[in-house]
């Protein structure tokens, strides 16, 4: 070892003076040594006078190095630990792109450059940087990051290269490692100058950056699990799951603050990676506060092959719009605990996370009528795409349905569809099952051709066929102000079921699109022949499902509906009457 190494290296003097004096040379061995050889041979030029060359990409491995050996200013003055750290306070740390690139190179160091204090004062100068005008920066994610712009090491902008792109500091963060975005983050929002808009938007950006291929990667893992790789797909599964928790507890608390799109794509990728139960929870939360935003292809959360049969996750669903609801109701006095379990968060959150958990669960926020109104098409919506799934259980479909209040359906043609679909799909349905499915329908809020369509329709159930004809010929017999034709006893039984006999029937819903094959197939009013004709075919139906159920004794159970036609024949001839009224009415048009 020569002379000018030993003099500027204290590390090298105190191995040096420990071996034991010889006339051979000696060979020092440094196992731990922190950098490359890159790093030792920038060193060692140091030593000899040659001129180096230090960037943002060779500073912290230089600085570690340089610790390592020991070349303070304790052994020389103007050593080279001084003459770094003059360069790294001087120009890395005044430069916006030589603070990103200096931070994401501190990974290959962790513990040096924490103890040496780089990276967190790397992030304090992106974090400055950023709150020095946040008001004028722009996220858009459109425009290309290949053009940028970057401060020279004298804090002068280059003009040969002037940027375009106004998310500047959004897009070139997304280049960190989880690990340190999340601190950053933390350290901007901290700061409390950026708006909850602009930080939703830079988390989004990340996710953009790093979760769109998630789905198909994990399919990748599992496949090569299966051949003898399990330990690396296990692992890379736990770094996006780790991801995805910490871009969670991220998240802004302002309502608003991110799309209910985005949120609804978190946690897609939560259900993919099995993140844990209290992201999921938290996720569902936020969903429920903007609910109203939702789209029903966004509801449509696939479910693992291994955790259910069903296609999607409807208890997810379930859970949201239960915290939809509770926004109208009072707060409980502490949080409550969530339906998903309580799992331990692999990383902590931020203090602004866990009082927003703490305020929303204490807030009495309300949801307004016009947002209920809106859900309410979005679950019927939804109600259509999930009655498809063949292995959905029925009482999963009634609980989302029942979840809306009923002055949240307007009509209840979307609904109808809902359970006309899923009539279809399932066709092993018995009889109490048909009518426990159909309770949750309302035939009064039925338009004329929801009901053309379901008096025709030969999976309901017997009396929900009855209700539909009674409507559709009471409100035909109303029909071009002739409610003065309709007879007392009529009228009465009207405005006991909460039907105004004035009042004309509402349109047919057209906010959901239909395959062909579940449209209604309504060619046109039929007579009251037809219906007569399909209502007799029912009775008849029933009277075989009735004697297919017999006591020991050989007596048949009667029906409710075979009760209600062993009445007198008043009501025979009320029903007759009405059927009458329609016919008279059907031959003057």
């Amino acid at each position: 070892m020569q002379f000018p190494m030993l003099s500027k290296c204290l590390r090298l003097q105190m191995i040096c003076s420990e071996s034991p004096e010889t006339s051979q040379q000696q060979i020092i061995q440094l196992p731990d040594f922190p950098s490359g050889i890159e790093a030792f041979e920038l060193c060692a030029k140091f030593c000899y006078g040659i001129t180096i060359t230090l960037n943002s990409y060779n500073i912290v491995s230089a600085r570690c190095a340089a610790e390592y050996l020991q070349m303070t200013e304790d052994i020389e003055k103007g050593n080279l630990v001084y003459k770094l750290e003059v360069f790294f306070k001087s120009c890395i740390l005044h430069g916006w792109k030589d603070s990103i690139v200096t931070l994401q190179s501190t990974k290959s160091f962790p513990l040096w450059s924490e103890d040496l204090g780089i990276t967190s004062r790397c992030i304090e100068a992106i974090a400055s940087k950023v709150l020095k005008h946040p008001s004028k920066l722009n996220l858009s994610h459109s425009h290309s990051r290949r053009v940028r712009d970057d401060i020279s090491c004298n804090g002068a902008e280059s003009q040969r290269h002037k940027p375009t792109n106004k998310g500047w500091w959004a897009e070139d963060m997304a280049e960190l490692s989880i690990d340190l975005y999340w601190r950053t983050m933390i350290a901007i929002k901290s700061g409390g100058k950026t708006p909850s808009n602009l930080i939703g938007e830079a988390l989004q950006i990340y996710a953009s950056r790093w979760l769109p291929k998630i789905s198909r990667k994990v399919k990748a893992n599992k496949e090569a699990a299966s051949d003898s790789d399990s330990d690396l797909a296990g692992e890379v599964t736990s770094k996006h799951r780790l991801l995805l928790e910490s871009l969670v507890s991220l998240l802004p608390s302002g309502k608003g603050a991110v799309s209910c799109s985005f949120l609804l794509k978190l946690l897609k990728a939560a259900n993919i990676l099995n993140a844990s139960s209290s992201s999921k929870m938290e996720l569902a939360r936020r969903v429920a506060l903007q609910l109203e935003e939702a789209r029903v292809s966004d509801l449509l959360i696939p479910t693992l092959p291994h955790s259910s049969d069903t296609l999607y996750d409807v208890d997810i669903v379930l859970t949201i719009l239960e915290q939809f609801m509770l926004q109208g109701q009072s707060p409980p006095t502490s949080p409550p605990r969530s339906k998903l379990g309580l799992e331990r968060r692999r990383r902590s959150r931020s203090t602004e996370n866990i009082d927003f958990e703490f305020q929303e669960s204490r807030r009495s926020s309300s949801a307004s009528h016009s947002s209920k109104l809106k859900v309410a098409k979005i679950v019927d919506g939804y109600l259509q795409e999930i009655a498809r799934d063949i292995n959905l259980p029925l009482s999963k479909f009634i609980a989302i349905a029942e979840t809306i209040p009923d002055f949240s359906r307007l009509d209840h043609d979307d609904l109808y569809r809902a359970i006309d679909i899923y009539l279809k799909v399932h066709p092993d349905l018995n009889k109490s099952e048909r009518k426990r499915l159909c309770r949750i329908l309302d035939c009064k809020k039925l338009s004329v051709e929801a009901c053309m369509h379901a008096a025709q329709n030969e999976k309901l159930p017997l009396r929900v066929v009855v209700q539909v004809l009674f409507f559709e010929q009471a409100r035909a017999a109303t029909a071009g102000g002739k409610v003065a034709e309709l007879p007392s006893n009529i009228k009465a039984l009207l405005v006991s079921h909460n039907i105004d006999p004035s009042r004309p029937s509402g349109p047919l819903s057209t906010t959901t699109s239909i395959p062909a094959d579940d449209q209604w197939s309504v060619s046109g009013p039929k007579s009251p022949k037809s219906r007569i004709s399909t209502l007799r075919m029912k009775l008849a139906e029933d009277d075989d499902l009735d004697e297919n159920y017999m006591n020991p004794d050989g007596m048949g159970r009667p029906s409710k509906f075979r009760a209600f036609c062993a009445l007198p024949t008043r009501p025979k001839k009320m029903f007759s009457k009405l059927l009458s009224i329609n016919r008279s009415a059907s031959e003057k048009n």
